[in-house]
């Protein structure tokens, strides 16, 4: 039985793309149409790694945050 899905990410984008990339990963999920369509029947999480222009950060959330 399905109960979870996790999804890793790992990025290399620009200098200068921070406020844009997290954006992005902080919407994504509550936004995409299979995450949807799993809500109240399998937990959605993902965690990223990003490497922008040689700094390395990372982020984690789920589909509910």
């Amino acid at each position: 039985m399905l109960v979870r899905i996790h999804v890793s990410y790992s990025l290399r984008t620009p200098a200068g793309s921070r406020a844009e990339v997290e954006r992005a990963l902080a919407r994504h999920a509550a936004r995409c149409p299979t995450a949807l369509s799993l809500k109240g029947a399998i937990e959605v999480t993902w965690h990223a790694q990003v490497d922008e222009a040689g700094e390395r950060w990372e982020m984690k959330g789920s589909r509910d945050d």
